[in-house]
């Protein structure tokens, strides 16, 4: 269609020889952009003036933060160790998991397509769901607390390290697999001796990967009142005791570094 309104110009060569060049999409591509913002800026009522005059309250609640109250600390401890507990171990089932699952939904392992196709299905639905939304839904049913959050963390590790498992499983060498095979193993024998072995560095790099992310995760899903800090962080904003908030976004970072740190270097030994 873009080639009909805009045909290809004539370039002549050094050689006489005349050749088509098409004509570039970067001007139809900046035009549907500049139409998607312009449209978005008018769906959602968006006010860059308020935008600038409103800045101001950011930075000055920052100030507000620091110093932070050192004293809250030991009120702090509680609530963070349980955003590190449920990270680790709603990372730590969803990432178990996510194996069979992955293997379940592998086209070159399961030779079933409408068991693939289902279990790929499931981990795609699981994806689309948001995680505050997940805990959210695990409060009705499990109660206010931790449980709730670990429910949500673990979906959502199932539903990332599920996918990526998967794909990284249907892109390996089916050499080995079919090799093993052919002397009489099953298919899930072949596939941990043959299969496995390729994809395990992968499988524990993005688990590790996920791990760092759901510390993050679990920090807001207080919130919904799935427990952490997240409570603490609502609490506070809501009686405007700023110095608190500071303290506990200073723990929360460096919290977050250590784990980075450390998971990184073993993420570095795994790929």
């Amino acid at each position: 269609m873009y080639d009909k309104l805009f045909p290809p110009k004539k370039v002549a060569l050094r050689s006489g020889k005349i050749v088509m060049e098409k004509r570039s999409r970067t001007p139809l591509i900046l035009l549907l952009i500049i139409v998607a913002v312009v449209l978005s800026v008018e769906f959602t009522n968006f006010n860059l003036k308020v935008l600038f005059v409103r800045i101001g309250k950011l930075f000055g609640m920052i100030g507000e933060m620091f110093p932070p109250d050192w004293a809250y600390f030991p009120k702090l401890w509680g609530a963070l160790v349980d955003t590190l507990q449920m990270s680790l171990i709603g990372s730590m089932i969803g990432a178990l998991l996510a194996l069979p699952i992955a293997i379940l939904a592998s086209s070159n392992v399961i030779p079933n397509r409408f068991v693939t196709a289902f279990f790929k299905i499931v981990l795609s639905l699981l994806r689309t769901l948001p995680t505050l939304v997940t805990a959210l839904i695990a409060t009705f049913i499990f109660g206010l607390g931790p449980t709730a959050g670990v429910v949500a963390i673990l979906l959502f590790t199932l539903s990332y390290v599920g996918k990526l498992l998967y794909e990284q499983i249907e892109n390996v060498d089916m050499g080995p697999f079919e090799a093993m095979e052919s002397i009489g193993m099953t298919r899930i024998q072949a596939f941990r001796y043959a299969l496995f072995p390729q994809v395990l560095p992968s499988y524990l790099s993005n688990s590790l990967f996920c791990f760092e992310g759901n510390v993050r995760y679990a920090a807001i899903l207080g919130y919904v009142g799935a427990g952490g800090v997240g409570l603490l962080i609502k609490e506070d904003l809501g009686w405007r005791d700023y110095q608190n908030v500071g303290m506990i976004i200073l723990a929360l970072v460096i919290t977050v570094y250590l784990i980075e740190t450390v998971s990184e270097h073993f993420r570095k030994k795994l790929i």
